[in-house]
């Protein structure tokens, strides 16, 4: 009995050995929803839970993983990596709390192929996260491609949550990707972000037949300002903060998120759509017709029961018409009004009906 337990165990293991490290993306919509400091400390909970972890950082500058943290020594050899005048393990520049990070910028990403951006992948880390920088079409790299998962941090506010539904859109239809994560970030009311997440979810599977999980919440702290002022993680600098317990939260339950192909695997390899727009419009009527079927007729769709406090604002920017709400959280306008539009038209005069023999 004991030696059939062991064969199991054994087989379990052979099964779930993988080539290569849990890669993912984490991206937002425009502004600041808090996604490279999320990236940052997710790295560190989870460099505290054990595991090996690799930053690749796309989005250079003031604000990339690199400047929050005050520089890390080492960071840009992304390139001689590609030329293989260095191995990973060497070219990685080293945080002090474990974790590694690795600048790849845009013009070092385009040049070369999906094999050879592979290479960064398949070391010895256990979680790569790319702090994901979209082209002006909202399309990932062909770095982030590689992606078994994609993490939306999305603030909970009315603009916040038109701003991510409009990322998730432009990466649907570059990618044809079907599942997200999202992180609610800086929340002031757990139950107000389940809220809303739950009401987003709902309008991004009737309008893209797109399903969304929630990957958890991280709580609004003052702590966390004075963490970036320091070049800390709060996660390390201020560990009993709820910030800090909400990204060990999510940290710990990250390794148990069902294992999924690459992006590039599921969808094929399939480049950018060059009817980008033509798609969008063709999804824009699609959801007024729909709209209309349901409501009899009426423009204005009916969303599940809008939550209390600040999600119910937001529920209620993105459900406030079919139309305008594709066009808004798409950036393709809606078609103008008429030049007669809100004139008074006097009703027709009366017609009398012809008698017939």
């Amino acid at each position: 009995m004991d030696k059939f337990v062991i064969d199991q165990a054994e087989g379990l293991r052979r099964l779930l050995a993988r080539e290569g490290s849990r890669v993912i993306a984490v991206t937002g919509g425009p502004g600041a929803p808090g996604r490279t400091t999320a990236v940052i400390n997710l790295a560190a909970a989870l460099t505290a839970h054990g595991k090996d972890v690799l930053i690749i950082d796309e989005c250079l500058g003031p604000r990339s993983v690199s400047g929050l943290l005050g520089g890390v020594r080492g960071a840009g050899n992304f390139a001689a990596v590609m030329r293989g005048e260095m191995p990973l393990d060497e070219a990685v520049g080293r945080h002090a709390l474990g974790f590694g990070v690795l600048a790849a910028s845009r013009e070092h990403r385009a040049q070369y192929s999906s094999a050879q951006l592979n290479k960064v992948l398949t070391g010895p880390a256990d979680f790569v996260l790319i702090d994901a920088q979209l082209d002006a079409e909202g399309a990932l790299s062909p770095l982030a491609m590689h992606a078994h998962d994609l993490l939306i941090v999305m603030r909970v506010s009315a603009q916040a949550i038109t701003d991510a539904y409009a990322c998730m859109k432009r990466l649907h239809f570059a990618h044809a990707i079907g599942q997200f994560r999202v992180l609610a970030n800086h929340v002031e009311h757990a139950h107000d972000a389940q809220a809303a997440l739950e009401n987003l979810a709902g309008v991004a599977s009737r309008y893209l037949t797109v399903s969304l999980e929630s990957a958890g919440c991280v709580a609004a702290d003052p702590h966390m300002p004075r963490a970036v002022q320091l070049s800390r993680c709060i996660v390390d600098a201020f560990p009993s903060t709820a910030a800090a317990r909400d990204f060990r939260h999510v940290a710990a339950e990250l390794p148990h998120w069902p294992m999924r192909p690459a992006l590039s695997a599921r969808s094929t390899g399939a480049a950018r759509s060059p009817s980008f727009a033509e798609a969008v419009a063709a999804d824009n009527r699609a959801a007024a017709a729909s709209a209309d079927a349901s409501n009899g007729g009426a423009t204005s769709p009916t969303v599940a029961t809008a939550p209390a406090g600040v999600a119910a604002a937001a529920v209620s920017a993105l459900a406030s018409s079919a139309e305008s709400f594709v066009s808004t959280v798409t950036g393709v306008p809606s078609a103008p009004a008429s030049a007669h539009a809100g004139w008074r038209a006097d009703p027709p005069v009366p017609r009398p009906t012809p008698q017939h023999a």
